[in-house]
C-alpha cells in the first residue's frame, strides 16, 4: 500500500469530511484528493517521475502537505526538510541527496522563502495553495545511485554521531505501519480532531500525526509553530481530541496552566509524548491539568514507533511501554549476548517500521542494520519481567532538545571554526522534561571574552534548536590522559551552575 491510497479511499467514502486545515486553507477529503492529483500532474510536467528525488522544504501547512502527497503520487521520493534549518544545513542536504528539483513552500514561512532565494528558485503563483518556488532541474538528480529504491517514499535527514547528516530511507510500508498502529492502538477514527504541531518533515509528525489522522479519516489541524497560549486556546475552541508532542511541549503547557490556575475542560481523549525521555514530574503535572493519562512512546527516525504505552494500562513511571505488534526487541551486552530481564544493555529492534538504510552510505548502513533486519538503536535499555521497556541512557552522547536531536560534535565543529575559539566541548544538561545545549570553550590568542559576533555566526551555520543556551569560557577544558575531554566533569559543573 502506498501512503496516498487511504486518502483517495476516504475521498470516496467521506468526501465532504474535512481533512486538513491550517488556519488559512481547509480541504475536505474530496478536495484534498483532487489537489493531490492536480499537483502531481504539474510535477510530472516538470519532469518529476517515478524514482526521482524531490526536496520539499517548508513548515506545517495545508500546501506543504498537499505538495508532499502530490510528489509521492507522481512516484517521486520526497526529501523532507524543515525550513527552520540553517542555510548551510539545507545546502548540505541538497548536495548529498541530489534531488532533481527542490520545492520551497512559503505561504506561512519566511525561512522557506529565504531558502528559495538562496537556491535561485522560480516563484509559482498557485490560485489555491498560494506562492511556492521551484528550482531548475538538477542534472545530477538523474544519475543512478548504488541503492535501488522502488519502495522508498521519503528521505528524512538526521544528524549522526559523526556530525554529518544521514539520509534515512523510509518506505511506504514503514510509514503505513505506524499510521495503522494509530488506529489500532490509539483508537484514531474519523471523529477525531488532531492537533498537528509536530513538523510533518520529521518522522513522528508525518507518520504518527499526519498519516495516522488522515488514514483514519480524521480532521488534521496543521500548525507551523508552537505557541503555549494558542495551543491551550485552540485545544478548547477547535474541540481537539488528539494531541502529540515532545515532552518539553507538555512541560510548557502544564507550566502555563499552573500559572493561569486553570484546569481545562476539553474533548481530548488521547495525549502522547515522544522524541525524548518523559519526565515523571511533567507527566504528573500534565495529567493534573488535562485529567488524562499522558502516554509515552519511543522510536528513532530509523525505526519509529518501537514501543508505546497502552491506553488501557496504568503507567505511573517513565516506561516507554511495550513493543508494537510485529516488533521484536533484544537487549545485548557489549559482547552481543542477550542480557536477562531487568539488566541494562544495548537495544536492538526488528520490525515493519525499520528503515531500508542510509542513502548513499552503505557502509554506515551495515554498521547498524544486520542482514536479517536487526537495527542497533545505540540506546541503553532494560526490559522488566512484566514486559515493559525502559530507556536508561544513550550509548552516544546525542542531546535531545525539545524532541530534536543535537549532535555535540556538529556544534563543536562550528564553534571551533570561529577564529576566537580554540577548543570547545558541548554537552546536554537535563532540565525538567528537556535537555539544554551547553557549551564550554577555550578562547584563542589573547581573547578574554566571547566574541560579539558569535550569535550571528551561529545563526548562519546551525538551526536555532542547536544553539547553546549557555556558553562558558574556561582557561582550559578538563582532559583525560588520552587527550579526551572529561565531559562528565563539565556536566557536573553545568548542573551546579544551573542551581
Amino acid at each position: 500500500m502506498r501512503i496516498v491510497d487511504p486518502i483517495f479511499e476516504k475521498a470516496q467514502s467521506q468526501g465532504a469530511h474535512l481533512a486538513l486545515s491550517d488556519g488559512m486553507l481547509s480541504l475536505n477529503y474530496a478536495e484534498l484528493s483532487r489537489e493531490i492529483i492536480r499537483l502531481s500532474e504539474y510535477l510530472t510536467s516538470l519532469g518529476i517521475g517515478p524514482g526521482d528525488r524531490l526536496m520539499v522544504v517548508g513548515e506545517n501547512s495545508t500546501p506543504l502537505a498537499v505538495l508532499i502527497f502530490a510528489a509521492i503520487h507522481a512516484g517521486a521520493i520526497v526529501v523532507l526538510e524543515n525550513a527552520r534549518r540553517a542555510p548551510l544545513e539545507v545546502t548540505q542536504i541538497f548536495s548529498h541527496s541530489k534531488p532533481k528539483r527542490g520545492i520551497f513552500v512559503f505561504s506561512n514561512s519566511v525561512d522557506a522563502k529565504l531558502h528559495a532565494e538562496h537556491h535561485l528558485s522560480q516563484i509559482i503563483e498557485d490560485p489555491l495553495l498560494g506562492d511556492f518556488a521551484v528550482t531548475s532541474e538538477n542534472p545530477a538528480g538523474s544519475l543512478e545511485d548504488e541503492v535501488e529504491q522502488p519502495d522508498v517514499a521519503a528521505f528524512i535527514y538526521t544528524t549522526g554521531t559523526t556530525g554529518s547528516p544521514k539520509g534515512v530511507m523510509l518506505t511506504h510500508d514503514n510509514m503505513c505501519f505506524i499510521a495503522t498502529m494509530m488506529r489500532e492502538l490509539r483508537g484514531m477514527t474519523s471523529n477525531d480532531e488532531v492537533y498537528a504541531i509536530l513538523p510533518i518533515t520529521h518522522i513522528m509528525g508525518i507518520a504518527s500525526v499526519l498519516l495516522g489522522g488522515l488514514h483514519a479519516g480524521a480532521h488534521v489541524h496543521l500548525r507551523a509553530r508552537f505557541s503555549v497560549q494558542k495551543c491551550l486556546s485552540e485545544i478548547q475552541s477547535l474541540g481537539i481530541t488528539a494531541l502529540q508532542g515532545a515532552t518539553a511541549m507538555f512541560a510548557k503547557l502544564a507550566e502555563q496552566a499552573a500559572l493561569d490556575r486553570v484546569k481545562y475542560e476539553t474533548k481530548l481523549r488521547f495525549i502522547g509524548a515522544g522524541g525524548a525521555p518523559i519526565d515523571p514530574t511533567v507527566k504528573a503535572n500534565t495529567e493534573s491539568v488535562f485529567g488524562l493519562a499522558l502516554q509515552n512512546g519511543y522510536g528513532l527516525t530509523e525505526a519509529a514507533s518501537v514501543c508505546w504505552t497502552r491506553l488501557d494500562e496504568e503507567n505511573q513511571d517513565d516506561t516507554i511501554g511495550r513493543p508494537l505488534p510485529g516488533v521484536e526487541l533484544r537487549v545485548l551486552d557489549d559482547e552481543g549476548v542477550a542480557v536477562v530481564d531487568g539488566e541494562v544493555g544495548e537495544l536492538w529492534v526488528r520490525g515493519p517500521q525499520v528503515m531500508k538504510g542510509y542513502f548513499r552510505n552503505s557502509e554506515l548502513t551495515k554498521q547498524v542494520l544486520s542482514d536479517d533486519g536487526w537495527f542497533n538503536t545505540q540506546d541503553l535499555a532494560k526490559i522488566t519481567p512484566d514486559g515493559r521497556v525502559f530507556i536508561v541512557g544513550r550509548k552516544k552522547d546525542v542531546i535531545i532538545r525539545s524532541g530534536f536531536k543535537v549532535n555535540p560534535l556538529e556544534v563543536e565543529t562550528v564553534l571551533n571554526r570561529h577564529p576566537s575559539i580554540a577548543h570547545s566541548a558541548v554537552i546536554g544538561r537535563p532540565v525538567q522534561g528537556n535537555e539544554e545545549v551547553v557549551a564550554f570553550v577555550e578562547l584563542s590568542g589573547s581573547a578574554k571574552e566571547l566574541p560579539t559576533d558569535l550569535t550571528d555566526y551561529l545563526r548562519k551555520s546551525l538551526s536555532p534548536y542547536k544553539h547553546p543556551s549557555e556558553i562558558t569560557v574556561l582557561d582550559a577544558l578538563p582532559l583525560a590522559a588520552n587527550g579526551k575531554v572529561l565531559k562528565a566533569q563539565l556536566l557536573q559543573y553545568a548542573k551546579g551552575a544551573s542551581q
